[in-house]
């Protein structure tokens, strides 16, 4: 008996994968499957976003492409409401980590860029 349960928690601490965190950023909702974060710097602001989203089938693929879209999305957005322009975010600068949770579905990603300010503004 004590071999079942010593069986089932390893399989469930097995099937649980969280992304690994780049940042200390506390984070706000943004939408229903998406939190964000920012912290303010000297040449622009760094951004730290949290996405995630249930699938029956993974693809972590769609997932992280979701989740860089949504980091670029919310860094233009903050841009404007700061108004100020900033450059384009470079994608290969983009620092992701992606989790999975095999018995909930959940498929999650967390993106962190830093972001800078447009010359000249």
């Amino acid at each position: 008996m004590k071999f079942s349960y010593i069986l089932i928690f390893s399989t469930l601490l097995v099937s649980c994968a969280t992304p690994v965190s780049h940042t200390n950023t506390p984070l706000s909702t943004y939408d229903k499957d998406t939190e964000y974060g920012i912290e303010k710097r000297e040449d622009g602001f760094s951004i730290t976003v949290y996405y995630s989203r249930y699938q029956f089938i993974p693809e972590s693929d769609a997932v992280a492409t979701a989740c860089k879209s949504q980091l670029t999305a919310i860094a233009w957005e903050h841009a404007d409401n700061e108004g100020k322009k900033i450059d384009p975010v470079n994608e290969q600068r983009i620092r992701v980590s992606m989790g999975r949770n095999g018995l909930s579905g959940i498929t999650s990603c967390q993106a962190n860029a830093v972001v800078k300010w447009a010359n000249g503004l």
